[in-house]
């Protein structure tokens, strides 16, 4: 299937029909539009890089982090289920740290980046940090756009179905995630870049490789 992402015509938006896709940029001064093999890649297209909010001085800082070895394998090759994953997080509150990071054999790093999500925000829940500002720092551009760039709303919307009718990869832990969104009134959710400046995600990153270590 093919997706055709209209980010500037008569009704922007992702079209499954080119026809119709068509109509929308006919005669429009101006249209922007690519065709992609992917709904994810057509909604990157149309939202683009948004500017990020700046994080709050009292906001509980919250890094998570996810990583699967694919020892061996080609590029884009499938895990194996002897290659070690683990996933790991870190919540800083002022002062107070708490981390934590399991390992598992033959998942793959976007399910260990959305299980340390998970975990991160069941530990909060924990320390009742359900009213406080909270801003949760990854480096999975897959677990960001789909909560903020509203994938994750249109699974649940399609009875958690892709807009091809596939059912999205770890279709559990997002519906797991999305009972648990709800239950903070202040989560900012922002992308860093991996393995670069930033000491929360190095330190995440290094305790999810330490997991693996011993696995």
């Amino acid at each position: 299937m093919k997706y055709y992402a209209i980010k500037k015509g008569r009704k922007p938006g992702i079209y499954t029909n080119w026809p119709e896709a068509k109509k929308q940029i006919d005669g429009f001064s101006g249209a922007v539009y690519k065709g992609f093999t992917t709904e994810d890649a057509a909604r990157d297209f149309i939202e683009g890089q948004k500017k990020q909010p700046a994080i709050s001085d009292d906001a509980v800082l919250v890094f998570t982090d996810g990583g699967s070895r694919n020892t061996g394998n080609v590029a884009g090759g499938h895990v194996k289920n002897n290659d070690k994953a683990a996933w790991a997080y870190l919540i800083q509150d002022h002062g107070q740290r708490y981390s934590d990071s399991k390992g598992e054999f033959g998942a793959t790093n976007n399910k260990m980046e959305l299980t340390a999500l998970i975990q991160s925000l069941q530990r909060l829940i924990s320390l009742g940090k359900q009213g406080t500002e909270i801003a949760v720092i990854s480096d999975s551009k897959y677990l960001i756009n789909a909560i903020t760039q509203g994938w994750l709303n249109g699974w649940k919307n399609r009875n958690w179905k892709k807009a091809d009718g596939s059912i999205p990869a770890n279709v559990e832990l997002w519906q797991q995630l999305d009972q648990l969104l709800p239950k903070f009134n202040k989560l900012q959710i922002t992308w860093t870049k991996g393995h670069a400046e930033n000491e929360g995600n190095n330190l995440v990153d290094q305790l999810l490789n330490e997991t693996m270590d011993k696995m």
